[in-house]
Parts: structure tokens; C-alpha cells; sequence
């Protein structure tokens, strides 16, 4: 139970026995009848009260009715013998109290709703006000202090972003030595904004500053500052700046600033935007006429197209550290930070899972060996192998597998054909493509087949040669279900529009194409910002667009031709490759490269196969006859 809900709860049951309490002498107060004196003393000398209380000038008691009563009048020797003379001749009980007792009780009664009354509106009003998630703290800043621990994460912990780590280490030692720099005439930057894809370790990079300042350091996620009250987001940002200037020097992290730093005037709905004010706050509070000396903004975005120029500009952000994903040195160095915990059998290769994984980010590569210690540990293992590592990669790469999908025979032998078409296309090409890493049957994903090249090397850029052996491809399974059964089947789909994407990109964005030129039609292939490109029209006219649909219908077919060429003159070695599907599920690249050279591929067959829905009908048909048999009498004839 949190600390909050702790305190109420001890807050409520105290305010229960308060109303308890008070309910007890509220019922006395309201059931008690004023009664002139000269009553009270004509009642005690007929014998009609039960009892009297005496203190001071204040009598009270209760009459043989039940009725209650009280009174005010002079306590003197009169009064005291008529007590005594109704106590002998009606039993009429009677007592003395201090004058204040009964005062005392009259008071509480009188005065305990009120009291508690402001005393639960006391403790709401103090425990709004204390906290970021109560209701007067809307336009506090939501910037939590990263607290010291001792497993701190340091750069050290930071692997394959060299370069980023060394422009941020330059903040942390200007925080530590400003003189070192300012000596020169620099200044330390006011902002820095980390930009990159999803899982290149942004995020981490920060937690690193965090941890190798030595400065105070606060965290904040964009969409904390906009809220559904109007004005909260820039009384938060102008609050953690207060935070910021009472701790400085210190860093403010903002992860995702693309949640308040979006473009102004690009909105879709009209009006004012509460995103606007806030975005307008926060770039007078980096750069406007009040200083703020010794706070430095680091923030984090994978959307940096989205973003407002002047949030951008120098003064604001001074540096700009682009975090891509890591080349191949930098997955060898991730693979060795995430697996210093794992323990490892003696075949597993860092350098070969580098080599295997191109186009990973951290977080892929994190995630690929947290999936191979999963694995190991789903086989009782006590080290995590070599097979684990490239079970997790292909189940990351290319879907879980669902070997109890039951398929028609007709459409298993079509998948078959279909991924040996593939696979036979890209090998008889041969250059300029990525080599065929493993080919398989067996569901996956949404998939029914699934053909896994691996490239050799990373590529940063795509010659035309290569994306046209893309196309082929991709063209590859549609022509080969098409050579083996003569039926068009829907199972290309996928293929058809990578293929068309690709097509196009080369026409409108990359300029290869002759006839069409180096121009770029159209706006860049990217994610689109509606409130920015969502009114845009096409750049170019209808008749250039009916050029360009005619250059990527010609890539695609004259692609289409070289593939069923190429299947065509090895039809044979295409049956034998899809044969060999059929038989084992999951083909080696290596191995269909021995089916091509003529060889003949023979190795032990797998023990669980995928059930098709024939194999299951012959099953429970089988089944069903021993059941009968088994029930049919024994007759022995003599």
C-alpha cells in the first residue's frame, strides 16, 4: 500500500470515531428540553425527576419520562435541601460537577462538526498541494530528480556510439571543468537534441550523462508538460526551470520533445493549440532575455522533421548528435555489453553474431540475446550455445514458428514452390544480392513460407543492379507457383507491392531511370505529418504520372522476364529444390547450393513434420479403426 493511501486510510478511521464520538453527545444536546427553574424545582419537589446535575449555575438531568432537560439558576441553600428531600422521599438521584464539565461537553457538542469539518478540508487542501499527481500541482513540473544508486549506468556502459559519446562527454566534463573551455572564449551549449531511430540508445545515452555528471539531474517526458487544462503546459515548463535555477549547474532531459516541439501552425483542427503556448514558453525560457546560466537541456526524438525551426536553432539546441544504428564493430561491442551476464558455451562467436545481424539497433540486439537466454533456459541448459543465438534470430527475424497450422497438401507443395522460387532466383543471379541465409516452410508470422537472406556486409547506400535483383527476386515465388501448377494464387501479394514500392523509388526518388532522369517526383518516401503534408498535391502533372506508372511497369516486367528465364531453364533443379522442402521443411543456404551443383541431398528427416489436412483425415481414420477393432467381440470357434 503507497504512503498516500496510508495516511488517508488512518485519516478516515480517525474521522470516524471523531463522528462517533460527537454522535454520542450531539444525541443528549438535541433530545434536552430548556426548562425555566422555577419548573425544575416544582417538578423535584412532586417527585417527577429521575435525576439532576448540579454544576454551578447549570442543572441538568432527566425526568421519570425519559425526558431530558437542562436549566440555569442560582445554586443555593434551597436548592440543596430540596435536592436532599427528593433524594430521601422519590430516590431522586443527584451530583456535583465543576462548572467547567458540563460547559466542556456542551462546547464539543456543540462545536465538533465544524472542527472536523475544517480539519478534513485542512488535510485535502495539504495533501493537493504536495505531490505531482495532486490536484493543485497541474501546473508543477513533472521533472523527477534521477537519484544516485550504485548501479548507476555510466558511458562505459554505452557501446557502439562512439562518436555520440564522445560530444557528450564533452558536456559532462565542461560541468565539471568550465574553465578548461571558457578559458578559450567557448561557452558550454545550451541544448543538445538526440536524434536517431528507434532503439539506437537515446535514451541511454542520457541515463549515461546522468550518471557521469555529478550534477544534479532532472527527467521529463514530453507529453508531461501538455495536459487538458488550459495554460498547465507552460506554467510547468516555467516550473521546471525554477527547478533547474535552484539546482544549477544541471541537466534537463526531455525524452521524446516531439510531443510539445511539433511545428507551429501546422495544425489540423484550428484555434489556439495548448501545444503552441507550451512550445512558445519553452523557447523564451532556453533562449529569452532571463538567463539561465548552467542549465543544460538535453532532449531525445526519432522525429526530428516534425520539429519547429526555431526550436532548432543555435541558442537553443547547439548541438544536434544524429545516433544511428550501430555498423558492425558497434553490434560486436553491443554483443559483448549484453552478454557479460549470460553465461556462454565456448562455440558462440561475438564477431559471426555481429556479422548476422546486420541493420540491428541496440535494443534489437538486447532483445536477441535476452531471447536466446529464454531459449536455453526453455531447454534446461545451463550455458546459453551458439543454436540458441540463431534460433532467437530467426524467430525475431522471421516470426514464431506454428508447426500446428494444418495446411490442404495442394497449398503446402504450392508454398514450397513458391520459396524454392525464390530462393533458386537470388543463387542464379549470384552477384549483387544477399547471399540465401536459410529457407523454410514451416508458418511463420503471417507467413506461410519464408526465404531469410543474410547480407555479408552493412549497406549504406543500393546500386541500381542490386535493387533490380530485388525485384527478381521478389518476382521469383509467383513464377515458380506458376511453372509447378499453372494457378495464380494470392500468396504473392506481399511480394508484388515490396516490388512496386521499390520500382517506384527508383523512378521518382533515386533517378534511375532514363527516360524519367535524375529529378525527384513527389515528396521523399518518409512518415508523414499530417498537419504539415496532409493538404499537399502532387508536384508534377498527369501526364508525368502516366510516365512514371509506364517506367515502373516496365522495370517490374522486364524483372519479371529475367526470373521466369532464369526458372525456366532450371525447371528441374526447381522441383528438386521444392521437393526437398516438402521432405525436411527448412533448406540451408549452403545446401541448396549442393541441389544446384547436381548433388543429392541426404541427411536425417525431421520427426515432427507439419500435419497436413489429408495426413490428419488418414490419422483419425486410422485411429477410428482400431477403436472398432478393439471393440469387436472374440469369437473362438472348437
Amino acid at each position: 500500500m503507497k504512503q498516500y493511501q496510508k495516511t488517508l486510510l488512518i485519516w478516515l478511521v480517525f474521522c470516524l470515531f471523531i463522528v462517533s464520538v460527537w454522535s454520542y453527545f450531539s444525541q443528549n444536546v438535541a433530545h434536552t428540553m430548556d426548562k425555566p427553574f422555577s419548573d425544575v424545582i416544582s417538578s423535584l419537589e412532586k417527585g417527577e425527576i429521575k435525576e439532576i446535575t448540579v454544576a454551578g449555575q447549570q442543572f441538568s438531568g432527566e425526568f421519570k419520562d425519559g425526558t431530558r432537560f437542562r436549566s440555569t439558576g442560582e445554586r443555593g441553600e434551597a436548592i440543596l435541601n430540596a435536592l436532599k428531600k427528593a433524594n430521601q422521599e422519590f430516590q431522586t438521584q443527584y451530583r456535583f460537577e465543576s462548572e467547567d464539565a458540563g460547559g466542556f461537553w456542551f462546547f464539543i457538542a456543540q462545536w465538533l462538526p465544524m472542527i472536523l469539518i475544517m480539519g478534513i478540508l485542512f488535510f485535502f487542501m495539504r495533501q493537493m498541494q504536495v505531490g505531482g499527481g495532486k490536484a493543485f500541482s497541474f501546473g508543477k513540473s513533472r521533472a523527477r530528480m534521477v537519484p544516485e544508486t550504485k548501479d548507476k549506468i555510466t558511458f562505459a556502459s554505452v557501446a557502439g556510439v562512439d562518436e555520440c559519446k564522445q560530444e557528450l562527454e564533452e558536456i559532462v566534463q565542461f560541468l565539471k571543468d568550465p574553465k578548461r573551455f571558457t578559458k578559450l572564449g567557448g561557452r558550454i551549449p545550451k541544448g543538445v537534441l538526440l536524434m536517431g531511430p528507434p532503439g539506437t540508445g537515446k535514451t541511454l545515452l542520457a541515463r549515461a550523462i546522468a550518471g557521469e555528471a555529478g550534477v544534479p539531474f532532472f527527467s521529463i517526458a514530453g507529453s508531461d508538460f501538455v495536459e487538458m487544462f488550459v495554460g498547465v503546459g507552460a506554467s510547468r515548463v516555467r516550473d521546471l526551470f525554477e527547478q533547474g535555477k535552484k539546482n544549477a549547474p544541471c541537466i534537463v532531459f526531455i525524452d521524446e520533445i516531439d510531443a510539445v516541439g511539433r511545428q507551429r501552425g501546422a495544425g489540423m483542427g484550428g484555434g489556439h493549440d495548448e501545444r503552441e503556448q507550451t512550445l512558445n514558453q519553452l523557447l523564451v525560457e532556453m533562449d529569452g532575455f532571463e538567463s539561465n546560466e548552467g542549465v543544460i537541456i538535453i532532449a531525445a526524438t526519432n522525429r526530428p522533421d516534425v520539429l519547429d525551426p526555431a526550436i532548432l536553432r543555435p541558442g537553443r539546441f547547439d548541438r544536434r548528435v544524429v545516433v544511428p544504428r550501430p555498423d558492425l564493430l558497434g553490434r560486436e561491442a553491443i554483443f559483448k555489453v549484453h552478454t557479460k551476464k549470460v553465461p556462454l558455451e565456448l562455440d558462440v562467436n561475438i564477431e559471426v553474431l555481429a556479422r548476422s545481424t546486420p541493420g540491428m539497433s541496440g535494443a534489437d540486439i538486447e532483445n536477441l540475446v535476452n531471447e536466446a537466454a529464454l531459449i536455453a533456459a526453455r531447454h534446461d541448459k545451463e550455458k546459453v550455445a551458439m543454436l540458441d543465438f540463431e534460433m532467437a534470430r530467426e524467430k525475431i527475424m522471421m516470426g514464431a514458428e506454428r508447426r500446428t497450422m494444418v495446411m490442404a497438401e495442394r497449398e503446402l507443395e504450392n508454398t514450397a514452390h513458391h520459396e524454392a522460387g525464390h530462393a533458386l532466383v537470388s543463387l542464379l543471379i549470384g552477384t549483387e544480392v544477399d547471399p540465401v541465409h536459410k529457407v523454410t516452410i514451416i508458418p511463420r508470422g503471417h507467413a506461410l513460407g519464408v526465404t531469410m537472406s543474410l547480407p555479408t556486409e552493412d549497406r549504406y547506400s543500393m546500386t541500381k543492379t542490386y535493387a533490380e535483383n530485388q525485384i527478381a527476386i521478389l518476382l521469383g515465388g509467383r513464377i515458380a507457383e506458376e511453372l509447378s501448377s499453372g494457378e495464380l494464387t494470392s500468396g504473392a501479394g506481399n511480394d508484388f507491392e515490396k516490388a512496386s514500392e521499390l520500382a517506384r523509388r527508383m523512378v521518382c526518388e533515386w533517378g534511375m531511370s532514363i527516360k524519367m532522369g535524375p529529378i525527384v517526383y513527389g515528396h521523399k518516401e518518409s512518415e508523414v505529418f499530417l498537419g504539415r503534408d496532409f493538404s499537399n498535391g502532387p508536384e508534377y502533372s498527369e501526364q508525368t504520372a502516366q510516365e512514371i506508372d509506364a517506367e515502373v511497369r516496365r522495370l517490374i516486367l522486364e524483372q519479371y522476364a529475367r526470373a521466369r528465364a532464369l526458372l525456366e531453364t532450371h525447371v528441374v533443379v526447381l522441383k528438386k529444390v521444392a521437393r526437398a522442402l516438402l521432405d525436411y521443411e527448412t533448406l540451408a543456404g549452403e545446401e541448396i547450393k549442393s541441389l544446384l551443383a547436381g548433388n543429392t541431398l541426404v541427411r536425417e528427416k525431421p520427426s515432427f513434420k507439419i500435419k497436413t489436412k489429408e495426413n490428419l483425415e488418414k490419422e483419425r481414420l486410422n485411429a477410428a479403426s482400431v477403436t472398432e477393432s478393439a471393440e469387436e467381440p472374440l469369437v473362438v470357434s472348437v
